[in-house]
């Protein structure tokens, strides 16, 4: 037996043992002290959280606010008073080329009108806070009342149908319920059709917000049933801009000359200027840089990578283009497609360049330049070059991009087209070529080349003074020139006074027209002197026809006063005299022989 007193002696007095520790003694003094328990194994290390996978810049710095989209101040501008005063549209079309922000929009959209603020108590507002529960949700597309929809592959009837029957129901946690649907030109005729009453009276709690890039694929029943944004492609230098803050903050260094390379490639959209950058900083990766604890993006890396043509090779092409170099010319371009540069890029690298001079005769070209030599260059050649020289040399350089682009040899195409450029270089416009040859003509200076076999050509008929010829003469001189205006003269002008330089005549009847315009016009090209014309009411001769009709007529009375002709009629008294064509003859003759 275990005596109760000597458990209890083992506690102090003033301690009241507890069941636990009365019964943990009592099985110690019956069994012993137990083993003592085996130490906690250390708990496993936690592996270190995996990094997260890299994000493609095009998708990093995706816009979350309207400050940070840039180019469309005037869609923000508009929505922003919208909201202030309370008048949004049921649905919202956002147009524009790839990658200006038509879809980062309308999540902004979706963001501003389902904000509520910090404290939970906010309304629409053109600048969402980005960290209550809606920005939050929108932003990582997690939302269950922003409902994004690919209609490329979402095409038909039954997709809308799902649209018109969700649209009934309230949102279930936002203000309002969204429908985003991406390329919603690719809806087909009869899901477009489907959708149209429900687009034009939607719910009061229901937006639509629609993105495509081609606009012109929508019925206009559609159209007419939205508020329609068109976003802008995004100028060059704001993207170089845009394009260095990104490379500031990912600790990247670049170039100004390489960003405005990156920017140019872009062609106004910025996805696919980001997606450019990220290959270029990658890119400057590889070439070492990354050892020295920087990356540096170079306008010589850039354009390596792009197949672009260097800005200095594009000066020294265009300066032999232009000096009619044409050695120097083929050496260049060897030099290039040894290089990698296409020929396509050399000839678009030529367009370029003459379109920045033309624009630098205007002023405005010279300050897109990136260096100091281009800026002189540029300068160089707008005050050398006339606007005549520049056109005509693009619409050469126009042609042969177009040939280069089809023939099955490029590079060929493109040694041709140049050379084709170098030898017209020093050709004079079609202006300039009329104004001399006029000038050598009325010099006297202009001489006719002499015949194979040595014998002079026969001279060229010379005009008459009009104080030499009649009237008659006069008239087919202008013939020669302008044959309606000769038949006009011959059947509608009664001669008054014919002067050197000066015709008074008298309009034949039947003829309301004044043609005094188109007769001094006329006399003043076949004379070369300048005519005045004076129409009257009377007093004028026949005209030639009535002269012609007279002659003939006359010649026929005298055929039927002849003896022969009455003796004639005499034998066959129903004949009749018929006139015949003396142009047609010939003809008539050998039709009679044949028969």
């Amino acid at each position: 037996m275990v005596d109760s007193s000597d458990i209890s002696g083992d506690f102090a007095d003033d301690e009241a043992p507890s069941a636990a520790e009365l019964e943990a003694a009592g099985q110690s003094a019956m069994f012993g002290d137990p083993e003592p328990a085996p130490k906690p194994a250390a708990p496993p290390a936690v592996a270190a959280a995996p990094a997260q996978p890299y994000r493609v810049l095009a998708r990093k710095y995706r816009s979350q606010t309207f400050a940070e989209l840039i180019g469309q101040d005037a869609m923000v501008q508009t929505l922003a008073n919208a909201i202030r005063r309370e008048r949004l549209a049921h649905a919202f079309l956002m147009t524009g080329i790839r990658g200006v922000g038509k879809t980062s929009t309308a999540r902004l959209i979706a963001k501003a009108l389902n904000c509520v603020g910090p404290d939970g108590k906010g309304g629409p507002t053109i600048d969402p806070c980005g960290v209550c529960e809606p920005c939050v949700a929108i932003a990582e597309g997690r939302h269950i009342d922003v409902i994004e929809m690919d209609a490329a592959s979402n095409t038909g009837v039954d997709d809308v149908r799902e649209i018109i029957e969700a649209v009934r129901y309230a949102a279930v946690s936002a203000r309002y319920k969204i429908y985003i649907v991406d390329e919603v030109h690719m809806l087909s005729r009869n899901a477009f059709n489907a959708l149209l009453k429900t687009l034009e009276e939607p719910p009061a709690h229901v937006k639509f917000l629609f993105a495509t890039t081609e606009v012109d694929k929508l019925p206009v029943t559609v159209l007419s049933r939205c508020q329609r944004f068109d976003l802008k492609r995004i100028p060059a230098p704001l993207l170089a801009d845009h394009f260095a803050g990104i490379c500031k903050k990912e600790g990247v260094e670049a170039e100004p000359e390489a960003l405005a390379m990156v920017a140019e490639a872009a062609e106004g959209s910025v996805r696919d200027g980001l997606s450019i950058l990220d290959q270029a900083i990658a890119h400057a990766d590889l070439a070492g840089d990354a050892e020295a604890g920087r990356t540096l993006v170079t306008a010589e890396q850039v354009q390596e990578m792009l197949g672009l043509a260097d800005k200095t090779v594009q000066r020294r092409l265009f300066t032999a283009l232009l000096g009619g170099d044409g050695a120097a010319l083929l050496d260049v371009v060897a030099a290039q497609f040894a290089l990698g540069v296409e020929p396509l890029s050399l000839m678009r690298s030529a367009m370029e360049l003459t379109h920045r001079v033309t624009v630098a005769q205007l002023g405005k070209g010279q300050a897109t330049a990136i260096s100091e030599d281009e800026r002189a260059a540029l300068r160089d050649w707008s005050e050398r070059l006339t606007p005549g020289q520049l056109h005509r040399l693009w619409q050469l350089l126009l042609k042969g991009f177009e040939e280069v682009k089809t023939a099955p040899d490029p590079l060929v195409a493109a040694e041709m087209a140049l050379l084709r450029c170098v030898h017209a270089a020093d050709m004079p416009d079609p202006g300039q070529l009329v104004k001399r040859i006029e000038a050598a003509v009325a010099s006297g200076a202009l001489a006719a080349p002499a015949m194979a076999g040595g014998e002079a050509p026969a001279a060229a008929p010379v005009a008459q003074a009009p104080a030499d010829l009649g009237w008659e003469a006069l008239v087919e001189q202008v013939e020669h020139g302008s044959i309606p205006l000769g038949s006009m003269m011959r059947i509608q002008v009664r001669v008054i006074d014919l002067k050197p330089g000066r015709l008074v005549y008298e309009q034949a009847p039947g003829f309301p027209d004044d043609i005094s315009g188109d007769l001094r016009h006329g006399l003043n090209r076949a004379t070369g002197l300048n005519w005045e014309v004076e129409r009257r009411s009377e007093g004028g001769q026949p005209t030639l026809i009535e002269v012609q009709t007279a002659e003939r007529a006359a010649k026929l009375a005298e055929v039927r006063s002849s003896p022969l002709m009455q003796a004639a009629m005499a034998a066959f008294p129903k004949a009749e005299q018929v006139e015949d064509d003396p142009s047609a003859a010939p003809a008539r003759r050998q039709g009679n022989w044949s028969r």
